[in-house]
């Protein structure tokens, strides 16, 4: 079995639910117009960063944290706030996770 890597850096793309079994995605609304997407960045050293594009001037702000993966589950501890999310998907391409509340959230490369 091969392993697609989680390291890397992944942009934001959609985020969404699931309604009555069928995932409803859309443009993630945090991504500012006119800006670089923001970003979910984990590095070899378990070490992330998360990249947020304001709609001033598309000013960069850059928190960071850890991360772990166990098994299929991503857990990200960012400002001290631990969030840990279901991996429905993992190719080269795109990340998909889930949380607890159901929330889709969509990250490509």
């Amino acid at each position: 079995e091969t392993l697609v890597p989680l390291e890397g850096k992944w942009d934001l793309s959609k985020t969404g639910t699931v309604v009555g079994g069928t995932e409803q995605l859309i443009d993630a609304p945090e991504n500012q117009s006119g800006c670089n997407k923001d970003y979910l960045e984990l590095k070899l050293d378990n070490t992330a960063h998360v990249g947020d594009y304001s709609t001033t001037a598309c000013a960069l702000t850059v928190q960071s944290g850890i991360y772990s993966r166990s098994h299929n589950n991503l857990t990200t501890v960012i400002n001290g706030v631990t969030k840990t999310q279901d991996i429905v998907n993992l190719t080269l391409k795109e990340l998909k996770v889930k949380d607890a509340a159901g929330i889709i959230t969509v990250y490509t490369r």
